[in-house]
């Protein structure tokens, strides 16, 4: 296939799909060779860089066309100025754990922040930001969690085994999470904060654990 042709043929496939494409299932269905298509990758990513408003990103073996982060300001107070959802740090730290630990057990997790997880755990899993992996080979068969493809997406980050160093990776987070906490006179739904209280119409309730 002409190089301009699959060029476009991949724009065309990336935009229409809106979510991650394999990387197999392109070589395949496109008939190319491994080379070919990371030639292609590579010029499509030179072209949508700089302050171009759209980026190629590739992660977990796939690829997909999203939005440039020094946008997500204006995007978020366009596209949803009432539902954008800004992590907190209980939420940071903890997801930050599950991705260097993973796969990891929701006891495990509260050993090492020293604090009830059920609802940052269950807010994260509503996000898909992680999800279970199975079960622990221990007395009560424990739920295992780990981080998903939409973590990596969020995060911008390739793969799990180039994660960057724990405080580098936290630093990251924390940028996007200042970024979308800039957007004021928006709610912040993520999480309740540690040291709030459940609003009226949660106290009293309890919050079940999915194991």
């Amino acid at each position: 296939m002409e190089i301009e042709k699959l060029d476009n043929a991949l724009e065309a496939l990336l935009f229409v799909s809106g979510d991650g494409l394999k990387l197999e299932d392109l070589m395949d269905s496109l008939e190319l060779q491994k080379s070919e298509l990371n030639a292609a990758i590579k010029r499509l990513k030179e072209k949508y860089s700089d302050k171009c408003g759209i980026r190629l990103i590739s992660y977990n073996g796939k690829i997909q066309f999203a939005s440039n982060p020094e946008y997500a300001e204006i995007v978020s107070a366009v596209l949803n100025p009432i539902k954008e959802k800004a992590l907190t740090s209980a939420t940071l730290e903890t997801v930050a754990i599950i991705a260097y630990r993973q796969p990891i057990t929701r006891l495990e997790l509260e050993g090492i922040r020293g604090v009830n997880c059920d609802y940052v755990i269950q807010t994260l899993l509503d996000h898909n930001l992680i999800e279970v992996v199975g079960r622990k080979d221990v007395i009560g068969k424990p739920l295992l969690y780990a981080t998903t493809d939409e973590f990596l997406k969020r995060f911008q980050i390739e793969s799990i085994k180039d994660l960057p160093d724990y405080e580098q990776l936290l630093e990251s987070i924390q940028v996007i999470s200042d970024t979308e906490k800039e957007q004021k006179g928006l709610y912040n739904e993520f999480e309740l904060p540690e040291e709030e209280e459940a609003p009226e119409f949660l106290q009293g309730e309890k919050i079940e654990r999915i194991e």
